[in-house]
């Protein structure tokens, strides 16, 4: 469930953001995580292309959901 829509990235004050050490730096396709648990009671992302630009705001219920479901393998992409 995304808590906040029509967040810009550039609303996240103070927000670290990380990307995977899996992403390459020439293939652009690229998403952010920041943990802003603490300023905006949930996790953020965004596309690294694109870093001022929109943001979208999960609860970290949700955040973890999807990451396990990922580690799970439920999305086949192929």
């Amino acid at each position: 469930m995304t808590i906040n829509t029509g967040l810009s990235a550039t609303q996240l004050d103070g927000a670290v953001w990380l990307k995977s050490s899996h992403s390459g730096s020439s293939e652009g396709q690229c998403v952010e995580c920041a943990d802003v648990t603490l300023t905006h009671a949930g996790i953020a992302i965004r596309d690294s292309k694109a870093p001022a630009g929109a943001a979208l705001l999960f609860t970290p219920a949700a955040f973890n959901g999807f990451i396990a479901a990922v580690k799970r393998a439920e999305f086949d992409l192929s």
